[in-house]
């Protein structure tokens, strides 16, 4: 595998992010109508929100996307991240492209002075969950949700 580089997503990223999304959605079982990739693209991009993203690739390749979100807790004074979205194409699954997105992220939050970056997987992620025992401490915490509409 030739040498992967991570770079923050731009506005000018859309024909490379939304595959990548797309993927991410299918792993997931998961279906959203047009207008909600182009409203989560702008909102990653646009730069009006607490939100970004970055892009892994192989040369002009796309081969990964990590979407995050910060926001304010009430367990620091500092801002928090959450590590929303990550997904590889199946082909780099288990080449360190996932870490490297991880780690981008990382890096992000340290700059921006974030408490800390959380995220969450499916419990049928074992690939997924294979590289995040490494890389960080599982909460313990369960998820509930409630939709509202």
């Amino acid at each position: 595998m030739a040498e992967i580089t991570i770079r923050p997503l731009a506005a000018t990223d859309r024909e490379a992010w939304t595959p990548l999304w797309h993927g991410y959605l299918t792993f997931y079982k998961a279906t959203l109508p047009p207008e909600i990739d182009a409203i989560t693209f702008g909102r990653l991009t646009g730069g009006q929100e607490p939100m970004g993203g970055f892009l892994a690739f192989e040369g002009d390749k796309a081969l990964g996307m990590v979407n995050w979100v910060i926001h304010r807790t009430t367990w620091s004074e500092k801002p928090i991240c959450y590590l929303q979205d990550l997904f590889t194409v199946p082909e780099s699954r288990g080449t360190g492209v996932g870490r490297k997105l991880i780690g981008a992220v990382n890096q992000m939050a340290r700059a921006k002075n974030c408490y800390r970056v959380y995220w969450q997987t499916h419990e049928s992620n074992l690939q997924g969950q294979a590289l995040y025992d490494k890389v960080a401490d599982k909460s313990g915490f369960i998820v509930y949700r409630q939709p509202l509409g």
